[in-house]
């Protein structure tokens, strides 16, 4: 497959014929939702290097691999989550990086202000001990 290179939108001819696919199979993309083209005043499909990726991500699954579309569109589905859930976690160690960069002083200054001050060891009750003699009011009644 032959890659783009920011050179702008295509229309869909171009986007064909480079890919040697029918311009029908575009279409057909874009009515399962796979593929979102934008459009000009005068309703012509505009492909954009987003939608190209898009488009080779759909070719190789399908040609390559066999995919059905209804696995495209499971498989598309998933990549998108999954860059979402990515997005999260980078934007969570970003927060952690930052509590860490403020140091050690600012917890100790934490602690300080405590409301109850006592070391993690005196919160922690020992367990109590089992008697091994019986009571007197276990014993049974005659």
């Amino acid at each position: 497959m032959a890659k783009q290179t920011g050179a702008g939108p295509y229309m869909i001819s171009v986007v064909a014929q480079r890919y040697n696919i029918h311009p029908q199979t575009l279409r057909l993309y874009e009515r399962e939702g796979l593929l979102k083209p934008s459009r000009t005043d005068g309703n012509t499909r505009l492909y954009g290097d987003e939608d190209i990726e898009r488009l080779e991500t759909i070719l190789s699954l399908t040609r390559d691999l066999g995919v059905n579309l209804a696995g495209v569109e499971i498989i598309l589905n998933m990549r998108e989550k999954m860059a979402r859930m990515q997005h999260e976690v980078n934007e969570f160690m970003h927060y952690v990086k930052q509590e860490l960069a403020r140091g050690v002083g600012d917890w100790e200054q934490r602690l300080g202000t405590a409301l109850v001050k006592s070391s993690p060891s005196d919160l922690v009750r020992p367990a109590p001990v089992e008697s091994t003699q019986t009571r007197s009011d276990d014993a049974p009644q005659a």
